[in-house]
């Protein structure tokens, strides 16, 4: 059993979407994400997880709110990665950066890619079917 946290941590990252089997299918394809067992509710609800300290929270949208969808979508149509808001992302590091976004080139996936002036640091950005903005970079997390 894993040691509790001294403080907060993150607990997970939710995303609605009004097709969560494919969502589901995306980030376990492109990322590896498994499904684990989620709790009922009175909405479809699908959990992923990924190594031993990420969580996805994948929510059926509610139909009866109509809250704006990822930054690409039908009503705000923002569909080449490289014009992704900034502030609108979630970001992953690989180990093996090149082979990854070739993987998801591969799946016909638009992708913007850049470097940082470094020249150390690899990134490229996307979006999941939701128009939900993705980072992957080269660059191992520092802390």
């Amino acid at each position: 059993m894993a040691a509790a946290a001294q403080g907060p941590c993150l607990n997970h990252i939710s995303r609605e979407t009004s097709d969560i089997k494919r969502l589901a299918a995306f980030y376990t394809e492109v990322f590896g994400f498994e499904q684990i067992e989620s709790p009922k509710f009175d909405f479809e609800v699908i959990w992923l997880k990924l190594g031993s300290s990420m969580l996805l929270h994948l929510i059926e949208r509610d139909p009866t709110v109509m809250l704006p969808e990822g930054p690409w979508s039908a009503v705000a149509s923002v569909a080449d990665p490289k014009n992704l808001p900034r502030g609108h992302h979630v970001c992953f590091y690989v180990p093996e950066f090149d082979s990854f976004v070739q993987r998801v080139k591969d799946k016909g996936i638009p992708v913007h890619e850049q470097s940082q002036p470094d020249g150390k640091t690899k990134q490229v950005f996307f979006f999941d079917p939701d128009g939900n903005g993705l980072e992957v970079s080269s660059q191992y997390p520092v802390l």
